[in-house]
């Protein structure tokens, strides 16, 4: 198949579906979500970029993929500038990967850098990012209101948030524009359909009609309409997206692309091992758990045995909990933690540890965070291009996939 990306636009089009335009760019509708620790880095979001997608590095805990800079860090515990030094570690990794991934995808597409608000290194990953060469920043896991700020000086580096209903959007809309910048696009993730951290205070509102596609889309466009913001940022619709007629379906309720996760999470790029792709691709419904993470958040993932353990014995946890004097993996990760700062009424493990194991492919002890939906094809884990031609191809019209 042909890797250029103009080829792979025109097919998108000849397929009826619109292309997403975020500042003058012009890409595939498609964009590859951020998923840590190590799950999308240079490999996975190069391959989607290099076809005219937006790729997605996620910051958290990018050492895991370079044996030299673990081999620096992965010994240090009581140091007192141990928490320096993995950090720093870290910012090397991250401009590691983006400058490779910029090679490998010859110019092609857009990268972006995922980072969670709720990470003690937020700040510093931001830096980094736009330092480093990163096209866009997309942020999510609390509201990320003084993204503008600290990005003043990179003003072509595109803004954009995750959210999940319309009173967030309006929120963050609001507060932005106090300070001259708007979204450059805005993520509106469902956190019925989506795995990993989910936008919602408690697991109780997971299935909040709020939150669903045919009510948020109308309901933010006409909050745009209303404040003369209309055509002025994208939406991306993320969580549950699995063919070309869900794309259909979610242009016509107004969105201009959709982010995927998992589904690019079991392709043969993703930068995780393989048993770690196994263990999505083979989890059914009825393996999926909701739980509270140790950064207060909902979360989704495949009950696995260490996870399963987990949960039975969380009510023992939450009741011992207390504070700790240091961190497990010592560079406390989270600004707020339940583990190791003691709030019993979350959750009270170590998630940069367990989804360390999920990397490594370790099932026995790894966090695997997947999305609600079915996958394109199933338990088969195929390339990013298979992916793509999928995604852009209807299913009942038969289009020969791009070519030399």
């Amino acid at each position: 198949m042909n890797t250029d990306a103009s080829v792979w636009l025109h097919h998108a089009q000849t397929a009826g579906l619109r292309p997403l335009h975020i500042q003058s760019k012009v890409m595939l509708p498609i964009v590859q979500g951020g998923m840590g620790v190590g799950v999308s880095a240079s490999k996975l979001a190069s391959a989607v970029a290099k076809l005219g997608g937006m790729g997605t590095i996620s910051s958290v805990d990018l050492r895991r993929l370079h044996p030299d800079l673990m081999q620096e860090t992965a010994h240090l515990d009581k140091e007192p500038d141990a928490r320096q030094r993995i950090d720093a570690a870290n910012l090397t990794a991250l401009d590691r990967e983006i400058k490779q991934a910029r090679q490998m995808s010859q110019g092609h597409g857009w990268l972006a850098v995922n980072i969670m608000k709720a990470l003690s290194a937020y700040e510093a990953c931001v830096h980094q990012a736009v330092n480093s060469g990163a096209d866009a920043l997309v942020v999510g896991a609390g509201l990320p209101l003084d993204l503008p700020d600290l990005t003043r000086n990179h003003p072509n580096v595109a803004l954009i948030p995750i959210l999940s209903d319309a009173r967030g959007v309006q929120l963050l809309v609001r507060k932005w524009e106090k300070k001259g910048r708007l979204p450059d696009a805005i993520v509106i993730e469902n956190p019925r359909l989506a795995g990993g951290h989910l936008g919602a205070a408690k697991i109780a509102d997971l299935n909040d009609s709020r939150f669903d596609f045919e009510v948020v889309l109308p309901q933010v466009l006409e909050f745009f309409k209303t404040s003369g913001l209309e055509n002025l940022i994208p939406l991306i619709a993320a969580g549950g997206v699995s063919s070309h007629a869900d794309i259909v379906r979610l242009q016509a309720l107004g969105a201009s692309g959709v982010q995927l996760g998992t589904a690019f999470a079991v392709t043969q790029e993703c930068d995780a091992s393989a048993e770690f792709k196994k263990v999505l691709a083979h989890a059914q419904p009825q393996d999926m758990v909701e739980f509270v993470s140790v950064a207060g958040l909902p979360a989704r993932a495949v009950r696995t045995p260490w996870l399963d353990k987990y949960l039975r014995i969380l009510p023992v946890l939450q009741e011992r909990a207390h504070p700790k004097a240091k961190c497990n993996m010592s560079f406390d990760c989270l600004q707020h933690c339940g583990l190791r700062d003691g709030l019993a009424g979350i959750g009270q493990f170590c998630i940069d540890q367990q989804l360390g194991h999920a990397l490594d492919g370790d099932v026995q002890r790894g966090l695997f965070f997947r999305g609600a939906g079915r996958l394109p094809f199933g338990a088969e884990i195929k390339s990013v291009q298979d992916l793509m031609h999928h995604l852009l191809t209807p299913l009942l019209i038969e289009m020969a996939a791009p070519s030399a």
